[in-house]
């Protein structure tokens, strides 16, 4: 069995179907399994530390000293707190999105929007952890402070993900037969 270069319609990589197939031996099926399987593991990580970040927000406005925050940070709350429940949504999603499209032969399509939902949703995981960083500092030592985290944790998160970006990058450019296909 073989598979044309390029994209196909649904965004797939042909090429990277091709080294699958010709290094692991795997029809385009087995690999969509084995994607959706490798990323529900993900999500599964990803969703226990998004939940427990949003149980927490939700129970700060009735702790005591809340009303002690300044109107800047209550902004900052609030928007964390958007933050946060959306990204509980988005890495939620790809379990209603499969129940939604279960038997109905749609693994391609399941496999490329749950991909994208979870990248939406671990980006906006971060934009909610910025929040908290610049809320946290902000509160227990100064607003410029805070701002001074939010900014380090920005850089942090830009940076892991542009590092990790720049080494798939090189590692596919480098290996032709990376395991992580």
């Amino acid at each position: 069995m073989g598979y044309s270069r390029g994209m196909d319609s649904r965004g797939l990589d042909r090429d990277d179907a091709n080294w699958n197939f010709r290094a692991r031996h795997e029809t385009e099926t087995q690999r969509l399994d084995r994607n959706w399987s490798g990323l529900l593991q993900e999500l599964r990580v990803v969703q226990t530390g998004v939940q427990l970040l949003t149980g927490f927000l939700l129970t700060l406005p009735f702790q005591q000293r809340f009303e002690d925050l300044s109107n800047s940070e209550v902004a900052i709350y609030l928007a964390t707190v958007a933050l946060s429940v959306t990204s509980t949504m988005l890495l939620v999603a790809p379990a209603g999105l499969h129940r939604m499209l279960f038997r109905r032969h749609a693994l391609p399509d399941l496999v490329f929007a749950s991909h994208r939902l979870a990248i939406c949703g671990i980006a906006t995981l971060a934009l909610a952890l910025i929040g908290v960083v610049a809320l946290i500092f902000s509160f227990v030592i100064s607003p410029l402070v805070g701002a001074l985290a939010a900014a380090v944790a920005f850089a942090m998160f830009c940076g892991l993900w542009g590092f990790a970006a720049i080494l798939q990058s090189r590692h596919r450019s480098t290996d032709g037969d990376s395991a992580d296909r």
